[in-house]
């Protein structure tokens, strides 16, 4: 047998089991929960893309940032095109080694996490991205069981994502899906400071 004939086989053979397992699968009967967490770059990128996704359907997203602070990002500045189909929420006061206040950042988190809640329980969001929210949580500004909470009282109508590094075990037991991004090279390693355009 060729090595195209061969090729072929082996593609009708994944596209038969691909079809089988499509035809066992079901729809989500409501918005599922993804985390994207890791020592690596990209879990908030991620996050965007997938916004840009839910922006192209015409779907109406909400977002609201934990711990970044108000300074000026790429990102923030392409989405606020798209008023009246996001609702953009930066509520952190930049990096935990900053503020270096327990109680602050405890109240800013828990008052990031009221404003998610809102908007997770509206039933006006198909997509609500938590940013950076998972070291929060790391910090214990929230703790499990409310966020839990909060994701259970979610519209059935709305997907959630929730970032940062360090995901707790039992967010991750509850969420449908969960990406974890693995550091293995860095430019700031290098020295290289971050860059505009690349990583805000």
């Amino acid at each position: 047998m060729t090595d195209a004939k061969k090729h072929t086989e082996r593609m009708k053979a994944q596209q038969s089991a691909h079809r089988k397992r499509m035809a066992a699968s079901t729809t989500a009967q409501r918005g599922l929960v993804l985390v994207y967490t890791g020592d690596g770059k990209g879990k908030s990128s991620s996050a965007f893309g997938v916004i840009a996704r839910a922006l192209g359907w015409g779907q109406r997203v909400g977002v609201v940032q934990f711990i970044k602070g108000k300074w000026k990002t790429g990102e923030r500045q392409f989405f606020s095109k798209f008023e009246g189909q996001i609702d953009w929420s930066t509520m952190g006061e930049g990096f935990t080694w900053n503020t270096q206040d327990l109680e602050r950042d405890t109240v800013v988190a828990q008052a990031a996490f009221q404003r998610a809640r809102e908007l997770l329980a509206s039933g006006d969001y198909d997509l609500v991205v938590l940013d950076e929210i998972n070291i929060a949580l790391r910090y214990g500004y929230l703790s499990e069981a409310s966020v839990i909470e909060g994701l259970e009282a979610r519209s059935a109508r709305t997907s959630v994502i929730l970032t940062g590094r360090d995901a707790k075990p039992e967010l991750c037991e509850y969420a449908d899906l969960v990406s974890e991004m693995r550091a293995v090279k860095h430019p700031f390693q290098a020295g290289i400071k971050a860059v505009r355009g690349i990583d805000f």
